[in-house]
């Protein structure tokens, strides 16, 4: 994936998340299905981004990730949501609901 045809999907786009892991990464492993099970059931809409940052490091640059795991969600084009790491699944759930509902209405 190229970095300015991401930048392009997350301007046009109503709802974009991106998901940066990495292969050694054993909670990356872990959350990636969590999170892909959370955003199909309940936020269909946004459109799921899934890259490794060892594999990607000028695009993991350009937004600033350093760590992985990282998720982070746009909204309308702006970064609504970024979440590392040690990330609650319901606590991400609660920050995403009610600005999807308006974005879908």
């Amino acid at each position: 994936m190229e970095i300015q045809a991401l930048i392009k999907q997350i301007e046009s786009s109503p709802a974009v998340m991106l998901y940066f892991s990495g292969e050694q990464c054993n909670v990356c492993h872990a959350l990636r299905p969590k999170i892909k099970a959370l955003f199909d059931e309940k936020f269909p809409k946004i459109a799921q981004v899934w890259l490794d940052a060892h594999e990607h490091p000028q695009i993991a640059a350009h937004f600033h990730v350093f760590s992985v795991p990282t998720l982070i969600v746009f909204l309308d084009g702006r970064e609504f949501v970024r979440e590392g790491r040690a990330m609650s699944l319901a606590a991400l759930e609660e920050k995403i609901a009610r600005p999807y509902a308006l974005l879908t209405e």
